[in-house]
């Protein structure tokens, strides 16, 4: 007896199906059966088409782990264009065995599945370092020195030494080996997976300030010059976290 649409429907939603099945379902005649199908095929291909993406985003760790090195490193940061708040960096040390085929650029990324990928990055890392550089020091030695110093800090704060450093599109002043990536985000899952961890740990922290400052947005905007903080700006001026440097933060002083 051939199944019912609904039961075809809930066998192609698991992981792994029958090739037996799907030609049998190739030559039924229902249409929703065909449009099941369909949907299955799409969606086989959209996975398909992630996992070579991801693979391909591997190479540069997969070099590395066939040299013998176990302990690779990928460091990116956050919170360079902001007017208020930190500039944070994080340091991930990835497992070999890691398979989360969406950790790319946390820009490319929705809120939620970046939520849901900071988890299981965190569950899954070898070892995590974080470097937050407050907008004091920003404003002393400049954001990009900042950026540099916050990507140090979270080498620095490891529990292992890493055996080498990728990094997107900066040289660090470690004694460790290092290779600079530009766009190295989406080029490479470690830096993709810090830069998920540094992007959700730097907005948690802008969520927290909202509640201190009111009236910037800075849980919506994360410190960015949006329309609404601007407003902010204009009305109520600068509060502690602003970088006093950054135009137009400095004309409100």
């Amino acid at each position: 007896m051939s199944k019912s649409i609904i039961e075809i429907k809930q066998i192609l939603q698991q992981e792994t199906v029958s090739q037996e099945f799907l030609k049998e379902w190739e030559k039924d005649s229902r249409k929703g059966v065909q449009q099941a199908l369909k949907s299955y095929y799409l969606k086989e291909e959209k996975r398909k088409a992630q996992f070579a993406a991801f693979q391909k985003r591997l190479a540069f760790e997969k070099e590395l782990h066939q040299k013998g090195l176990k302990l690779v490193a990928g460091i990116d940061e956050v919170g360079r264009g902001p007017l208020a708040g930190p500039v944070v960096a994080c340091c991930v040390i990835l497992p070999e065995t890691f398979s989360e085929v969406l950790v790319t650029d946390s820009k490319q990324l929705s809120l939620k599945n970046r939520e849901t990928l900071y988890e299981k990055i965190e569950d899954q890392a070898v070892d995590i370092g974080l470097g937050v550089i407050s907008e004091t020091v920003i404003d002393e030695i400049n954001i990009y020195q900042a950026a540099k110093l916050a990507m140090t800090h979270a080498v620095k704060n490891l529990s292992f030494t890493p055996e080498h450093l990728l990094i997107d599109a900066m040289t660090l002043d470690l004694d460790i080996p290092q290779t600079s990536l530009i766009k190295g985000d989406a080029r490479s899952v470690s830096i993709g997976a810090a830069s998920i961890i540094a992007k959700v740990t730097r907005d948690h922290l802008m969520e927290e300030y909202d509640r201190l400052y009111p009236g910037y947005g800075f849980s919506k905007n994360a410190g960015y010059g949006t329309k609404e903080h601007l407003l902010g700006l204009e009305k109520l001026g600068p509060c502690p976290i602003h970088r006093k440097t950054f135009s137009p933060v400095k004309k409100y002083l």
